[in-house]
C-alpha cells in the first residue's frame, strides 16, 4: 500500500473518466469535467468514492450531458459522489463555504476544455489568497469543533485517520493555509501525511470498505497487512503519526493567528522583536525563545525554565530552541542533562512546568518530539504512546499522565506540599504496560525517579506511597460500607498520616477528572469526600491517642405515610448533576432490595451507582441515575404489582447471551460485621435485581449496598447479614456466592 498504488487507482479512475466523457460526446471548449477533494488531489484509496465535478460557462449548451456522464462510470461499480455547477456557481460556492474552498485548492481537469479548469483554479485560489485573513478564523473555528468531536488520532481509543486531530484532514487544512501565502509549514507534514494515506490504504483492505476508523479488531490484520512486528506496533507506528502530524499543526495554527493578529504585511523581512523574560530567554511572537547572547550551555536548567515559562504562558517552546537545548544545553557527558541528584532550581522548575495548566499540554508535546523528555526523564518511554486496557479513557496512557497534572493544577492549594502531588500526578501510572499490577509495579520506579529528582528520603516513601495507592480512595468510596469502621481503617493504615491522605484525595480527583467525566461525578465526588473526612477523623484521634470516633450516619426523614403503613413505600425523584436521584424508603424486609431494582429496571432507569442502609426498622436506599422523566407514582404502581405477584420481573429481565463470566467474591477483609459479597458483571439492564433476587431467596439481608457503573462493567458490593446471627457463616456465604453467580450466567 505505497504511493504507488493510489497513483495508479488515480491514473485508472482518470481513464474512467475521460472515456466516459468522450463516448457521451462531451465537447471540447466551454465545458469541463473536473476531480475535487481526495480525488482531485491523486489520493485514492482503494474504496474511495470519486468525487467529480462536470463545469460549465453559463452559456454552454450541455444537451444532457450531465444526466448521461455518470451511467457509464456506475457500470463499472465506481462509487460517484457528483455534481454539475457553472463557473460561477463553483466560485461563489467557494466564497461561501470554506470547506469546499479547501476542496476546490487541489481541483484537478480531468476531460474537456483544461483552460475552464484553469480559469476555475485561478479564481478559487485568487479569492482564497485575497479573503485569507478573514478566512482563517473560520477554518480555524471549523478545525477546533471537529477535533472536540472526534479527539486525537494520537490518543483516542478508536482513532479516526481522516477526521481526528492529527489526522488526514489536518493535512488537507495545513495545505490550505500554506496557500494562503500568509503562513509555511515544514515539508515533513508531507512525509507523514503520505504515511497516514498508506495507513488508509491498508485499512481499507482489511475492513473490506470505506472506513476511517480503527477499531480494535482491526489492529491485528492492519500490522500484517503493513508489515509491522504486531498489533501493538501498529498502535504505536499509527499513534505517532498522529502526534507528529499535530504538533506541527498546532505550531502552523499558533503561527497562523500570530499572522492575522499583527498589523503588517505578509512577508515582512525584519527580524521578530525579542521581549525578554529574564534568565536568557525572550518571548518572540508567542514563542518562547533563547536571547540573542544566551549559552545554551551555561545553565543545565535552561530547558526546563524555557518550557515552565512557556507553559506557564500559554506560549509555544519554540521546537528550534528546545532541540538546541538537548543538542548544547549541558556541559555534562551526553545522557546527563542535568547533574544527579538535580539541584533544587531544577526539581523547582519541573514542578512549575507541571502546575502550569493546559499550557503543558503542548510544551509537553514539543519536549517529546525534539527528544528532550528522554532525556528528562526516561522512564517516559514505558508508558509512551501505550494504549489503556480499560474502555472507560479516553486517551492513552501518556497522555492521561499528562491530563492528570493538568487536573492537578487547580487542586494545589489544597495541600501543603504541591510539589509532591505535581510528580505523583507524573508518575501515577508509571508501572503500566508490564504484568505486575501497575500501582505495585510503579511504586519502586516512583521513588527511583524521586531520587534522582533530589527529593528527601520520607519524601520519596510519600510519592511512592501516593502512586502505590492512588486507587484506594475511589476503589474504597464505591464499593465499601463507610459506616464500617473497617472501611476507614483500612484507609488510614494504607496513607499513615493525615498530609498523605489530603495528597491521596487531590490525586484521586486529579486520575478521575482526567480518565472520563463519568469517572468524576458529583455522586462519585460525594462518596470520595464522606470516605475522606471519616479517615481524616480517624488518623487525627490516633495522632491525639483518642478513642476512633464512631461514623455518623445521616439520618434521612421517613415520610409520614411509611411510618403509618409498614407495606408503603416512598419514591422521590431529585435533580442531580447531569442525571437525577432516586431516593426509595420503606419498612426494611428480606427481598426490599430486589423489589426495588426490579422496578428500577422495568422502569429504564439506568443505575450509575446506589448506596443502601438500613435505618432502625426501615430501609433506605439512594440511587444515582442517569436520567429523571420518570414519574414516581407510576414508580409506586409498579413496585405494587412486582411486590403482590402480579407482575414478574424475572421473566422480563433475563441475563443477555454471551456475556462475559460474572466475578463473585467474598471479601473476608473488609468487614468484621458482615459478610461482604463483591460482584462484578457485564452491566445489563436487570443485573442489581438478579443478584438482589438470588440474596432473597436464600433469606439473607442485605444490611448495605455500594453500586457502581463505569463503562461497561458493574462493580456492586453487598453488605450481607442472617437477620439475627450477623455475618453469614462460611458455608452460607459460599452459597451466597454460587447462587449469585448462577443468577448471572443463567
Amino acid at each position: 500500500m505505497t504511493a504507488t498504488g493510489r497513483r495508479e487507482r488515480t491514473a485508472a479512475a482518470d481513464a474512467l473518466c475521460a472515456k466516459a466523457y468522450d463516448v457521451e460526446g462531451g465537447p471540447e471548449t466551454g465545458v469541463a469535467l473536473v476531480a475535487v477533494g481526495g480525488y482531485g488531489r491523486g489520493e485514492l484509496a482503494p474504496y474511495s468514492d470519486l468525487d467529480v465535478v462536470l463545469v460549465h460557462d453559463p452559456e454552454a449548451d450541455l444537451g444532457g450531458l450531465g444526466e448521461r456522464l455518470w451511467y457509464p462510470l456506475w457500470d463499472t461499480g465506481a462509487r460517484v459522489d457528483h455534481a454539475v455547477r457553472t463557473l460561477p456557481e463553483m466560485v461563489e460556492q467557494a466564497a461561501a463555504d470554506v470547506r469546499v474552498a479547501l476542496g476546490l485548492l487541489d481541483v484537478r481537469h480531468l476531460a474537456g476544455d483544461p483552460n475552464l479548469t484553469l480559469r476555475l483554479r485561478a479564481a478559487v485560489l485568487g479569492d482564497w489568497r485575497r479573503s485569507a485573513r478573514d478566512r482563517i478564523p473560520e477554518l480555524r473555528e471549523l478545525t477546533r469543533r471537529r477535533h472536540a468531536s472526534v479527539g486525537e488520532l494520537g490518543h483516542a481509543a478508536v482513532p479516526d485517520l481522516k477526521e481526528a486531530e492529527g489526522g488526514l484532514r489536518d493535512a488537507v487544512v495545513l495545505a490550505g493555509l500554506v496557500a494562503t501565502w500568509l503562513v509555511d509549514v515544514p515539508p515533513e507534514v508531507q512525509r507523514v501525511r503520505g504515511r497516514l494515506l498508506d495507513v488508509r490504504d491498508a485499512l481499507h483492505e482489511v475492513a473490506g470498505r470505506g472506513s476511517d476508523r480503527i477499531t480494535p479488531e482491526l489492529w491485528g490484520p492492519l500490522a500484517e497487512t503493513l508489515e509491522w512486528p504486531d498489533e501493538a506496533a501498529a498502535q504505536r507506528r499509527v499513534r505517532e503519526l498522529g502526534r507528529r502530524l499535530t504538533h506541527l499543526s498546532r505550531l502552523a495554527w499558533r503561527r497562523a493567528g500570530g499572522v492575522i493578529d499583527r498589523p503588517g504585511r505578509a512577508g515582512d523581512v525584519r527580524g521578530p522583536a525579542l521581549e525578554p523574560i529574564g534568565h536568557g530567554l525572550a518571548l518572540s511572537r508567542g514563542e518562547v525563545v533563547l536571547g540573542r547572547r544566551t549559552r545554551p550551555d551555561a545553565d543545565p536548567t535552561l530547558l526546563l525554565r524555557a518550557a515552565a515559562e512557556a507553559a506557564e504562558r500559554d506560549a509555544v517552546l519554540a521546537p528550534a530552541t528546545a532541540a538546541r537545548l538537548v543538542r548544547e544545553g549541558s556541559p555534562l557527558p551526553e545522557g546527563s542533562p542535568l547533574p544527579e541528584p538535580w539541584p533544587p532550581e531544577a526539581r523547582q522548575l519541573l514542578v512549575r512546568l507541571l502546575v502550569a495548566g493546559p499550557g503543558l499540554r503542548e510544551v509537553w508535546s514539543t519536549l517529546e518530539e525534539t527528544g528532550a523528555l528522554a532525556r528528562i526523564l526516561p522512564e517516559w518511554d514505558r508508558i509512551r504512546l501505550l494504549p489503556h486496557a480499560s474502555v472507560i479513557h479516553r486517551y492513552t496512557v501518556d497522555r492521561h499522565v499528562v491530563e492528570t497534572c493538568v487536573e492537578a493544577g487547580p487542586l494545589i492549594r489544597r495541600v501543603a506540599r504541591p510539589d509532591l502531588l505535581a510528580v505523583a500526578a507524573l508518575l501515577h501510572d508509571i508501572g503500566k504496560g508490564g504484568l505486575v499490577e501497575h500501582s505495585v509495579a510503579g511504586e519502586p520506579i516512583a521513588c527511583e525517579v524521586a531520587a534522582r529528582m533530589g527529593f528527601s528520603p520520607e519524601d520519596r516513601v510519600t510519592i511512592g506511597l501516593l502512586v502505590r495507592h492512588h486507587l484506594l480512595l475511589a476503589r474504597v468510596a464505591s464499593s465499601r460500607d463507610p459506616d464500617d469502621p473497617a472501611t476507614a481503617a483500612g484507609i488510614a493504615d494504607a496513607v499513615g498520616s493525615r498530609e498523605a491522605l489530603a495528597l491521596l484525595r487531590a490525586l484521586t480527583e486529579a486520575d478521575a477528572r482526567a480518565t472520563a467525566p463519568q469517572a468524576w461525578t458529583a455522586w462519585r465526588a460525594g462518596l470520595v469526600d464522606a470516605l475522606t473526612a471519616r479517615t481524616d477523623a480517624l488518623l487525627a484521634a490516633r495522632e491525639a491517642g483518642s478513642p476512633a470516633p464512631r461514623p455518623v450516619q445521616a439520618d434521612i426523614p421517613v415520610p409520614a405515610e411509611v411510618v403509618a403503613d409498614p407495606a408503603a413505600v416512598s419514591f422521590r425523584i431529585e435533580p442531580s448533576g447531569d442525571g437525577g436521584r432516586v431516593v426509595v424508603v420503606a419498612t426494611d424486609r428480606v427481598g426490599l432490595l430486589a423489589d426495588v431494582t426490579a422496578v428500577l429496571a422495568l422502569s429504564r432507569l439506568s443505575v450509575r451507582g446506589a448506596r443502601a442502609w438500613s435505618q432502625a426498622e426501615h430501609a433506605v436506599s439512594v440511587w444515582d441515575v442517569s436520567d429523571v422523566e420518570v414519574d414516581p407514582a407510576v414508580l409506586r404502581q409498579r413496585y405494587d404489582a412486582v411486590r403482590s405477584g402480579r407482575l414478574d420481573p424475572s421473566a422480563r429481565l433475563r441475563p443477555g447471551p454471551g456475556g462475559p463470566a460474572a466475578s463473585v467474591a467474598v471479601r473476608p477483609e473488609a468487614s468484621t460485621r458482615a459478610t461482604v459479597l463483591e460482584v462484578r458483571a457485564g452491566d445489563h439492564r436487570g443485573v442489581l435485581h438478579q443478584v438482589c433476587a438470588a440474596l432473597a431467596g436464600l433469606g439473607i439481608s442485605v444490611r448495605s449496598a455500594h453500586i457502581d457503573t463505569l463503562g461497561p462493567q458493574a462493580v456492586d458490593v453487598f453488605y450481607l447479614q442472617e437477620e439475627a446471627a450477623g455475618a453469614l457463616s462460611e458455608p452460607r456465604g459460599a452459597a451466597a456466592a454460587h447462587a449469585v453467580r448462577a443468577a448471572l450466567t443463567g
